[in-house]
């Protein structure tokens, strides 16, 4: 299970919905600049005038695919997150959770690298509100591998590691290296990192 950029049902959702999923499925896979307000429109099936009702310019469109991108997506990798973490054999510490849950996605055939990376690298420079929002997410992002974490005193700075390696993760397999590869290297990254817990003596 991951994040679909389209669920199902969308083609009933009323018009600013439709134009939303629209707008995220066609920025997510094919570029924000590549994609124009005019395919939006055609392809959500609304009429011009009913866009600029709802987003008064492509900018605007912009921030609300992101800030949907955002919750969709973190509701989607907490679930993942927790699911295999209740997976893991008695004792596993619960980071060992983030190899398999990232294989969902990385695995996935929606997977097009990460939005907020991407839409800050086609318009970080001109749309200062894209770089806030990604600069947000991947906050939210840290702190929810912080979960994962046991309480020593550096557990900022290892959860900030962590985010490194989910997004060096998400650079190679857009880069075209297997996931099985990366997955496996993720693995060994975050046993490095927090080495499981050593079995009590009897």
């Amino acid at each position: 299970m991951t994040f679909d950029p389209l669920p199902p049902g969308w083609q009933d959702l009323p018009a600013r919905d439709r134009l939303l999923h629209t707008a995220h499925a066609l920025f997510y896979r094919d570029g924000i600049r590549a994609t124009g307000i005019d395919r939006v429109i055609a392809e959500s099936g609304v009429t011009k005038v009913t866009f600029y009702r709802h987003f008064p310019s492509k900018n605007d469109l912009i921030c609300a695919y992101l800030e949907y991108r955002h919750t969709g997506w973190m509701a989607w990798f907490g679930d993942a997150l927790q699911r295999h973490a209740h997976a893991l054999p008695a004792g596993a510490g619960r980071t060992r959770a983030l190899a398999p849950a990232l294989a969902e996605w990385l695995g996935s055939e929606h997977f097009r690298g990460c939005a907020f990376i991407n839409s800050v690298s086609e318009l970080g420079d001109t749309v200062p509100e894209v770089l806030e929002i990604a600069q947000r997410h991947k906050r939210d992002m840290t702190a929810l591998l912080a979960g994962l974490l046991p309480a020593p005193a550096h557990r900022a700075q290892d959860a900030q590691a962590l985010t490194l390696v989910v997004e060096g993760a998400i650079v190679r397999v857009q880069m075209g290296e297997p996931v099985k590869v990366v997955v496996a290297t993720v693995s060994r990254l975050v046993e490095a990192l927090v080495p499981a817990p050593s079995p009590r003596a009897v």
